[in-house]
């Protein structure tokens, strides 16, 4: 198996120094050139779970492997898409894609690695321009393309679109989804859209809250693409709307009945 999720826990410390959990039990599975989409509310954990992939957060306890081999650190196996950006603003375009690249290659071929990437995200016509002069989605593409400079095997994706307007994040739904077919990366893509899951992935992993679980792993087996096939991702979103409703209940009964004994 590709990528390993063995029994993961997190835990923080609240104010009051008591531990409380995050996440509990994680056990996930993922072959080579899967896109994955890891779903649920708020405060469920997805975000941390995708860091622990990174190497970025450390679980209390469990461990993730990547081809056998243990993630204790972030590596260039994995290239990390945040939700922001986060672009240099005294760098072109270009500068900002070649930027981790200085110590893998010459400053010109940097360049034409970084040109090709661009192209990909169908920002060729942009490489001299300074992130201000962007609009959110294309300031995401370059940050889509920087990850995907490094050539990593893998693509860590914590709600990259989440901040854009309806009309912009369909149109990156479809480049997204070519620029997987093209390079077959395989992809873990956080997301609290029920229906951009449903378009983009292979998987749907449903997570519940208090602590962060996997109640549900749904194979999403439509062809693409998948415009065509509202009525089928309809009822998908459907199901798995009713069945998240139904445990955000549970969590608010339970949170009351606690509130009640106090």
């Amino acid at each position: 198996m590709f990528i390993e999720i063995n029994n993961i826990n997190k835990q923080y410390l609240n104010k009051e120094k008591q531990p409380v959990d995050i996440l509990s039990d994680i056990n996930l599975k993922i072959e080579k050139g899967q896109f994955v989409s890891i779903l649920g509310p708020s405060g469920c954990g997805k975000s941390t779970l995708l860091s622990i992939v990174a190497g970025l957060t450390d679980a209390t306890s469990g461990d993730v492997l990547v081809e056998n081999r243990k993630v204790e650190k972030p590596g260039k196996d994995r290239g990390m898409v945040f939700q922001q950006a986060a672009l240099f603003p005294w760098l072109n375009v270009t500068e900002n894609v070649t930027f981790p690249l200085k110590k893998e290659m010459t400053k010109a071929d940097a360049k034409e690695h970084a040109k090709k990437y661009l192209k990909m995200v169908q920002l060729g016509n942009y490489l001299s321009h300074y992130p201000h002069e962007l609009s959110g989605g294309m300031q995401q593409r370059v940050a889509i393309a920087r990850a995907l400079a490094m050539d990593p095997e893998i693509l860590l994706m914590d709600e990259p679109f989440g901040a854009l307007d309806e009309q912009t994040r369909s149109r990156l739904h479809t480049q997204l989804e070519n620029i997987w077919l093209e390079t077959q990366k395989t992809i873990l893509f956080v997301t609290h859209s029920i229906s951009e899951s449903i378009k983009l992935s292979d998987r749907v992993i449903v997570m519940g809250t208090k602590p962060g679980t996997i109640l549900q792993d749904i194979k999403i087996d439509l062809p693409r693409p998948r415009d065509e096939y509202k009525k089928e991702m309809y009822e998908i979103e459907e199901y798995i709307m009713s069945y998240l409703k139904k445990e955000i209940d549970k969590v608010v009964r339970e949170e009351l009945a606690d509130e009640t004994n106090h």
